[in-house]
């Protein structure tokens, strides 16, 4: 696969395809964004805003000239068609998977994760999902509808099934939820409490790393569609990441960032910072 030269990368992204080990791409949809939609818009204007950071790390000791990280741009999702959406999204991460290299996606809205793990099912059977966010995500339906970022880990969980699925930092969703994920997933409410113990657990099985945004305090991140006060902060998502180094990461993503409901910037500014740090944990 070759590179569109005119893609204006992420900072410390532009390694050549063939040579890289974790291809980044956006999937800029919100269609079924239940509150404020925006997230559409993340993938490019955090490719503008990365490049007020440096590409080293000084919380990894490790700078991103030093990995092989390519990133291709956005995918050209219909606007109007949800199932087509997904298909496009499953279909390219299954081409990265196949060529022996790991996925990380820019949202988009949190749906677009489900067809990215969809794909990476296909190879790894034996998946965990280590998921950050504000929201439960376990609704059946929303609005009468099975494909929505407010079902979207119910979704994942039909494919990996009971206890795959570790959540943290959830403080919003129905009471039946909460219910349904004592049987069903890990669920940490508030915090991220226990991470140690879910790294020990999973030891060297293959993970897939799903950041929402809000799972951030919205005195933080204000910038996200369906902001959730209580949250962790940025120096806890730094913990967060340099913990689940240890990981066989085999995908990731960042998603629900919502660039215009913060004009200041700063909430861009995080996001591109957690999507570096993101980038150094995946070995």
């Amino acid at each position: 696969m070759q590179k569109n030269k005119n893609v204006h990368t992420f900072i410390g992204f532009d390694s050549e395809y063939e040579e890289s080990d974790i291809i980044m791409f956006g999937a800029p949809f919100d269609g079924t964004t239940s509150f404020r939609p925006g997230a559409r818009f993340a993938p490019t204007i955090m490719r503008n805003e990365s490049y007020g950071l440096e590409t080293y790390s000084p919380y990894h000791d490790e700078d991103l000239i030093d990995k092989k990280i390519c990133d291709v741009g956005d995918l050209e999702l219909p606007l109007g068609n949800t199932q087509k959406v997904l298909d496009v999204i499953e279909d390219f991460s299954r081409i990265i998977i196949n060529d022996g290299k790991i996925p990380l996606m820019i949202g988009g809205e949190h749906l677009v994760t489900y067809p990215a793990v969809k794909a990476i099912y296909e190879k790894y059977k034996d998946i965990y999902v280590l998921h950050f966010d504000a929201h439960t995500d376990l609704r059946e339906t929303l609005f009468d509808e099975k494909l929505s970022h407010a079902t979207v880990m119910k979704r994942i969980w039909e494919l990996v099934g009971d206890k795959k699925i570790y959540q943290y930092g959830i403080r919003s969703g129905e009471r039946y939820e909460f219910e349904w994920a004592k049987e069903h997933t890990i669920l940490t409410k508030f915090t991220y409490d226990r991470l140690d113990e879910a790294i020990q657990t999973i030891g060297d099985k293959p993970v897939y790393i799903t950041i929402d945004i809000d799972v951030l305090d919205p005195s933080v991140m204000p910038g996200t569609g369906t902001p959730e006060p209580g949250g962790i902060f940025f120096k806890d998502i730094i913990d967060i990441l340099l913990k689940i180094k240890k990981l066989n990461i085999v995908g990731a993503d960042l998603v629900e960032l919502s660039p215009h409901y913060d004009p200041s910037g700063v909430s861009t500014a995080v996001a591109c910072k957690i999507l570096r740090e993101l980038a150094i944990s995946i070995k």
